[in-house]
Protein backbone atom coordinates (compact mmCIF):
# COMPACT_ATOMS: atom_id res chain seq x y z
CA UNK A 1 0.00 0.00 0.00
CA UNK A 2 0.89 3.44 -1.00
CA UNK A 3 -0.01 6.82 0.48
CA UNK A 4 -3.62 6.85 0.43
CA UNK A 5 -4.83 11.02 -0.38
CA UNK A 6 -7.48 10.69 2.30
CA UNK A 7 -8.34 14.45 2.22
CA UNK A 8 -8.48 14.72 -1.50
CA UNK A 9 -10.91 11.55 -1.67
CA UNK A 10 -13.19 13.44 1.01
CA UNK A 11 -12.96 16.61 -0.90
CA UNK A 12 -13.98 14.75 -3.72
CA UNK A 13 -16.95 12.58 -2.18
CA UNK A 14 -18.04 16.03 -0.33
CA UNK A 15 -19.06 17.37 -3.65
CA UNK A 16 -21.46 14.95 -4.01
CA UNK A 17 -24.30 15.94 -2.46
CA UNK A 18 -23.83 19.24 -5.01
CA UNK A 19 -24.22 17.46 -7.51
CA UNK A 20 -27.05 15.18 -6.53
CA UNK A 21 -29.01 18.75 -5.59
CA UNK A 22 -28.68 19.91 -9.29
CA UNK A 23 -29.73 15.96 -10.98
CA UNK A 24 -33.39 16.70 -8.44
CA UNK A 25 -33.44 19.85 -9.28
CA UNK A 26 -33.03 19.51 -13.35
CA UNK A 27 -35.38 16.59 -12.96
CA UNK A 28 -38.01 18.41 -11.50
CA UNK A 29 -37.95 21.77 -13.81
CA UNK A 30 -36.51 19.81 -16.98
CA UNK A 31 -37.79 21.39 -20.36
CA UNK A 32 -36.33 19.16 -23.25
CA UNK A 33 -34.44 21.79 -26.03
CA UNK A 34 -34.55 24.19 -23.10
CA UNK A 35 -30.35 25.04 -23.56
CA UNK A 36 -29.88 26.20 -20.49
CA UNK A 37 -31.32 23.02 -18.63
CA UNK A 38 -29.48 20.82 -21.51
CA UNK A 39 -26.13 22.42 -20.50
CA UNK A 40 -26.45 22.03 -16.79
CA UNK A 41 -27.64 18.39 -17.33
CA UNK A 42 -24.32 17.91 -19.25
CA UNK A 43 -22.26 19.72 -16.33
CA UNK A 44 -23.82 17.33 -13.93
CA UNK A 45 -22.79 14.10 -15.42
CA UNK A 46 -19.57 15.49 -16.31
CA UNK A 47 -18.99 16.46 -12.45
CA UNK A 48 -20.42 12.84 -11.65
CA UNK A 49 -17.80 11.44 -13.81
CA UNK A 50 -14.82 13.56 -12.52
CA UNK A 51 -15.69 12.59 -9.14
CA UNK A 52 -15.90 8.80 -9.73
CA UNK A 53 -12.60 8.82 -12.19
CA UNK A 54 -10.74 11.49 -9.73
CA UNK A 55 -11.88 9.18 -6.61
CA UNK A 56 -10.94 5.83 -7.97
CA UNK A 57 -7.87 7.02 -9.37
CA UNK A 58 -6.70 8.01 -5.56
CA UNK A 59 -7.70 4.95 -4.34
CA UNK A 60 -5.88 2.99 -6.74
CA UNK A 61 -2.68 4.73 -6.39
CA UNK A 62 -2.93 4.04 -2.71
CA UNK A 63 -4.30 1.04 -2.47
CA UNK A 64 -3.65 -1.05 -5.28
CA UNK A 65 -0.39 0.27 -6.83
CA UNK A 66 -0.94 -0.18 -10.60
CA UNK A 67 -2.32 2.50 -13.12
CA UNK A 68 -5.46 2.46 -14.92
CA UNK A 69 -5.13 2.51 -18.77
CA UNK A 70 -7.91 3.87 -19.42
CA UNK A 71 -11.67 5.24 -17.12
CA UNK A 72 -12.92 2.36 -18.02
CA UNK A 73 -9.76 0.50 -16.32
CA UNK A 74 -10.89 2.39 -13.12
CA UNK A 75 -14.00 1.15 -12.68
CA UNK A 76 -12.85 -2.34 -13.47
CA UNK A 77 -10.06 -2.55 -11.39
CA UNK A 78 -12.08 -1.07 -8.43
CA UNK A 79 -14.67 -3.88 -8.71
CA UNK A 80 -12.24 -6.46 -9.06
CA UNK A 81 -11.00 -5.04 -5.72
CA UNK A 82 -14.15 -5.69 -4.14
CA UNK A 83 -14.96 -1.58 -3.67
CA UNK A 84 -18.46 -2.00 -5.50
CA UNK A 85 -20.10 -4.74 -6.88
CA UNK A 86 -21.38 -6.02 -10.63
CA UNK A 87 -24.43 -3.54 -10.51
CA UNK A 88 -23.02 -0.46 -9.05
CA UNK A 89 -19.97 -1.08 -11.80
CA UNK A 90 -22.26 -1.75 -14.02
CA UNK A 91 -23.67 1.61 -14.19
CA UNK A 92 -20.65 3.37 -13.60
CA UNK A 93 -18.94 2.43 -16.67
CA UNK A 94 -21.76 3.38 -18.58
CA UNK A 95 -21.20 7.07 -16.52
CA UNK A 96 -17.61 7.36 -17.44
CA UNK A 97 -18.34 6.11 -21.60
CA UNK A 98 -19.69 9.23 -21.66
CA UNK A 99 -16.97 11.30 -20.95
CA UNK A 100 -15.18 11.37 -24.27
CA UNK A 101 -18.92 13.11 -25.90
CA UNK A 102 -19.50 15.28 -23.45
CA UNK A 103 -15.83 16.58 -23.13
CA UNK A 104 -14.39 16.20 -27.12
CA UNK A 105 -17.47 15.25 -29.26
CA UNK A 106 -19.37 18.02 -27.46
CA UNK A 107 -20.67 19.31 -31.18
CA UNK A 108 -22.13 16.57 -31.80
CA UNK A 109 -23.88 15.64 -28.80
CA UNK A 110 -27.36 14.48 -28.63
CA UNK A 111 -29.24 17.31 -26.61
CA UNK A 112 -32.92 18.03 -25.71
CA UNK A 113 -33.78 14.47 -24.14
CA UNK A 114 -33.42 13.95 -20.46
CA UNK A 115 -30.44 11.82 -20.39
CA UNK A 116 -31.34 7.87 -18.51
CA UNK A 117 -28.49 7.98 -16.13
CA UNK A 118 -29.23 11.91 -14.79
CA UNK A 119 -32.64 9.47 -13.27
CA UNK A 120 -29.94 6.77 -11.95
CA UNK A 121 -27.61 8.98 -10.36
CA UNK A 122 -28.20 10.41 -6.97
CA UNK A 123 -28.61 6.67 -5.81
CA UNK A 124 -25.83 5.73 -7.99
CA UNK A 125 -23.52 8.67 -6.43
CA UNK A 126 -24.77 8.04 -2.84
CA UNK A 127 -24.07 4.53 -3.36
CA UNK A 128 -20.80 4.51 -4.79
CA UNK A 129 -19.90 7.21 -1.35
CA UNK A 130 -20.57 4.80 1.13
CA UNK A 131 -19.21 1.44 -0.87
CA UNK A 132 -15.76 3.94 -0.85
CA UNK A 133 -15.77 4.72 2.50
CA UNK A 134 -17.01 1.71 3.95
CA UNK A 135 -13.60 -0.02 1.72
CA UNK A 136 -11.26 2.75 3.28
CA UNK A 137 -12.97 1.81 6.65
CA UNK A 138 -12.12 -1.96 6.36
CA UNK A 139 -8.11 -1.17 4.77
CA UNK A 140 -7.45 1.59 6.97
CA UNK A 141 -9.49 1.76 9.88
CA UNK A 142 -10.97 4.77 9.04
CA UNK A 143 -13.60 6.76 7.67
Amino acid sequence: MYYVNEQQIESRLAFIPSVIEACSALQSSWVNHQITHQFAQERALQLAIEIVTDVGSLMIDGFIMRDASSYEDIIEILQGEKVFGEEVAATLMQLVQLRKPLVQDYASWHRGDYHPLMLALPDLLKRFDQDVRAFIAKELGTV
